[in-house]
C-alpha cells in the first residue's frame, strides 16, 4: 500500500530554530520528518572555528534528521564547507537562495543572486561535481520580479540537484502578501526535480488548501506555522484536536499543559548556552511574539509579557499568562502572515 502521508520540514528559521529549540520540540511534540538547519555562512579551512557549527553537530541532532544548509556565493569556500559537513556525517547540503534580507541580498547572496541566474549556473557547474554531498537548493520566485522563476528553473533543470524548495515569493516581497500558488504550479510544471513547497502553511486551512491544490507534491516545509502552533503537524497527521471531543475544556486544559511544559523545558535548555538573561529573554520574547496571539484574547498579557526586562520579570509575566487558562485557538491565527519565516 502505497503511504501517502505527506513529509513535513521544519523550516530554517534564523534565530528560531536552532538545535535547542528541535531538541525541545520533539521532546513534546511530534509530525516533522525532518529539519533544516539554520544557514551557516561559506568559510574557509582558515575561518572554521569548531563553535560554528554547534548547530548541526550529529551528537546533538540525534533526535531529527537534518539537512545543514549553506548560505554564500564563494564556489571553493562552499565545496570545502560541504565537504566539512560530509566528513560530519552529512549526505546531503542545501544551498540557500532564498534569505530575501537587503544586508544578505546586496552582496549577492540568499535571493540576490535569483536575478543572476548565470552566476547561479557557474556557480553549479563548479560545486556539484566537485563536492562531495549532494545538493538541494532553497529559493524564491526571483528576487525583483516572479517572472525571474521560468529562466531560473530552465538553468537548475540544466544541473544535478536532489530537490528544489520553493517559496512563492520574491526577495523583495520579503513576507508581505500571499504566496503565489499560481507561480508555484507553474515552475513546478517546467521543473524535472522534485519541488517542495514551502510558505504560508500556517493553519490546517491553509494546509488544506495546499494539499489539494497539489496533490502530487510529498513534501512540505513549514516555519511560522510551527512556531505559533505547535501542534500544527500533529493536526495535518490527524492527531489532535477533535473536534467532536465531547470534553472541549479537557482538551483546552490538556493543550496548555503541553505547551506549558514545552515553554519551560525550551526555556531552561536556552538558560543553559546563553551567556546572559538579556539573550535568554529575547530568545523567548522572539517565540512569544509567534505564539501568543494563538490564544483568545491575549493581547493585554502578551504586550505585558513582551516588555518584561529581566528573567524574574519575564517568568512572573509568564506565570500569569498561564494562569489566565487563555483558549489556544491555532486555527484563528491573527498577523502571522506579517511574521517572518
Amino acid at each position: 500500500m502505497t503511504d501517502n502521508r505527506p513529509v513535513l520540514i521544519l523550516a530554517p528559521l534564523q534565530g528560531f530554530t536552532d538545535v535547542v529549540f528541535r531538541q525541545a520540540y520533539v521532546r513534546h511534540f511530534t509530525g516533522i520528518d525532518q529539519a533544516m538547519a539554520p544557514f551557516i555562512s561559506t568559510m574557509s579551512s582558515r575561518r572554521l572555528k569548531p563553535f560554528r557549527l554547534k548547530d548541526v553537530d550529529p551528537a546533538l541532532n540525534t533526535a531529527l534528521p537534518v539537512i545543514p544548509q549553506i548560505l554564500g556565493n564563494n564556489p571553493d569556500d562552499f565545496i570545502y564547507l560541504g565537504d566539512y559537513l560530509f566528513d560530519m556525517g552529512y549526505t546531503q547540503v542545501n544551498w540557500n537562495l532564498g534569505c530575501p534580507h537587503s544586508k544578505i541580498a546586496v552582496k549577492l547572496r540568499g535571493s540576490g543572486l535569483l536575478s543572476h541566474p548565470d552566476k547561479i549556473d557557474a556557480f553549479l557547474s563548479r560545486v556539484i561535481p566537485a563536492m562531495k554531498p549532494t545538493l538541494s537548493v532553497k529559493i524564491r520566485l526571483g528576487r525583483k520580479s516572479k517572472e525571474e522563476i521560468l529562466d531560473l528553473i530552465a538553468m537548475f533543470n540544466t544541473h544535478k540537484l536532489d530537490e528544489i524548495i520553493l517559496h512563492p515569493r520574491t526577495g523583495e516581497q520579503m513576507y508581505t502578501g500571499t504566496a503565489d500558488v499560481d507561480a508555484f504550479a507553474g515552475a513546478m510544471k517546467a521543473c524535472i526535480h522534485p519541488m517542495v513547497y514551502n510558505g504560508d502553511i500556517v493553519d490546517t486551512a491553509s494546509w488544506e488548501k495546499i494539499r489539494q491544490r497539489f496533490p502530487q507534491i510529498s513534501s512540505f516545509m513549514i516555519g511560522r506555522g510551527i512556531l505559533s502552533n505547535p501542534f500544527l503537524p500533529e493536526q495535518i497527521k490527524g492527531g489532535i484536536f477533535d473536534s467532536q471531543n465531547p470534553d472541549a475544556r479537557d482538551q483546552d486544559r490538556q493543550t496548555r499543559e503541553r505547551l506549558k511544559t514545552f515553554h519551560a523545558d525550551l526555556f531552561n535548555s536556552y538558560k543553559q548556552v546563553f551567556s546572559g538573561p538579556a539573550h535568554l529573554i529575547g530568545r523567548m520574547k522572539g517565540l512569544w511574539s509567534y505564539l501568543g496571539p494563538s490564544f483568545e484574547n491575549s493581547k493585554k498579557p502578551l504586550k505585558k509579557l513582551l516588555k518584561s526586562t529581566s528573567e524574574q520579570a519575564y517568568l512572573d509575566r509568564v506565570g500569569e499568562f498561564w494562569d489566565m487558562d487563555l483558549k489556544f485557538c491555532p486555527d484563528r491565527i491573527e498577523g502571522i502572515l506579517k511574521r517572518n519565516e
